[in-house]
This record gives structure tokens, sequence and C-alpha cells, in this order.
């Protein structure tokens, strides 16, 4: 009896590794680190973002639109709750993307706007922001692609013959990767143009 659950043991070890099982669980444990990263780099750049809002608040008061934009769209990012599970959940991985993209987009308006305030562009503590959200913005693309890789290598062993025999009997499912109709935009660190000040600030 020992020597025949030895065997059906040394058996089932090699059928599972011959059938994309170890290949499933490192494509996944990737996955789950490059997705960590991604969650690192959103929150580094929400927590830039009240300071960013102030400094620029100082000095163009009087874009309340743009300013409160950027701040819902930081507290919507901040509503979703932005766990490992999350990229089990197509639904809810789309909601926390459009959010992100939101705010992607409300920063862009926001250092569109700082070019008409060349005060604000020469001051110490908003260049230090700014060029501490272009860094950032950068790793985000970084983190980004590394999940968008991940996914896509662990996605083809879900969907291949025999491993997607061995992904449905474990329960591994297709993952949700960044899918955005102008992903270049978004992915696109914001810039801003420390040179002559524009007419419109004059």
């Amino acid at each position: 009896m020992h020597n025949f659950l030895l065997s059906l043991t040394l058996l089932l070890t090699l059928t599972l590794s011959g059938c994309g099982y170890n290949t499933l669980q490192s494509t996944d444990e990737q996955i789950r680190a490059s997705w960590a990263e991604v969650l690192n780099q959103y929150q580094r750049r929400a927590d830039l973002v009240p300071n960013l809002v102030n400094v620029v608040k100082g000095f163009a008061a009087q874009e309340k639109d743009v300013l409160l934009g950027v701040t819902n769209a930081r507290s919507k990012v901040g509503g979703i709750q932005a766990t490992p599970e999350l990229i089990n959940n197509p639904e809810a991985f789309a909601k926390f993307q459009s959010a992100q993209g939101e705010l992607s987009s409300a920063l862009s308006r926001l250092l569109v706007v700082v070019e008409n305030y060349p005060q604000l562009k020469s001051d110490a503590n908003f260049r230090e922001l700014q060029a501490q959200l272009e860094g950032t913005e950068n790793r985000i693309t970084v983190a980004r692609n590394r999940y968008i890789k991940a996914v896509q290598e662990y996605n083809v062993v879900v969907r291949s013959f025999p491993s997607n025999l061995t992904a449905m009997m474990f329960g591994y499912q297709q993952k949700p990767s960044f899918t955005v109709e102008n992903e270049k935009e978004i992915s696109t660190a914001p810039k801003v143009d420390f040179g002559a000040p524009s007419p419109a600030g004059k």
C-alpha cells in the first residue's frame, strides 16, 4: 500500500509538472509581484497630490475647477480597495483602471494650467514636487509594462493545451490587463516646460 501511494504521488507530480502546473504557479506569482509594484507606484503618486494642489493653490487659487478636479480624482482613487485580489475581478480592475486614468488626466490638466503662472513655475517647492511626480509617472509606466507582460505570459499558459486543463482543474482563470483607448497618452509622464513663460503668463 505504501509503495502504491508513493508511486501515485510520483506519477501525479510528473503529470502536474508536465501539464503546466509549475508554470501556472510561477507566472501567477510574477503577476502578484508586478501588481504589488504597480500599486506601490500609484500610491506614491496619490501621496504627492495634496502637497501639489496646496502649492498650486497658493499661486493660482482662482483655478478652482482644475484644483477640484484633481482633488476629486484623487479621492476616487483612494475610495477603491486596491487589494491583491483585485486582479482576479475584471469589473473591479476596470473601475480601478478608470479611476487612475481620471487622475492622470486631471494632473495633466493641472500642469497645463501651471504654464500661465511664471511665479509658480519658478517656485522651488513646485519644481521639486513636479520632478517627483514626473519620476513617479515614469516608474508607473515601467511597473504597468511589467504587469502587462506578466499577465500575457500567464494568460497564454491558461489558454494553451494541455496546461489549460490543469488551469481548469485548479481554478486558474485569465487575469485582466491594462487596456485603455489612449494607452500611450496615459502612460506618458506629464511634462512641464520650465523655459520662457508663456504669453498668457506675462
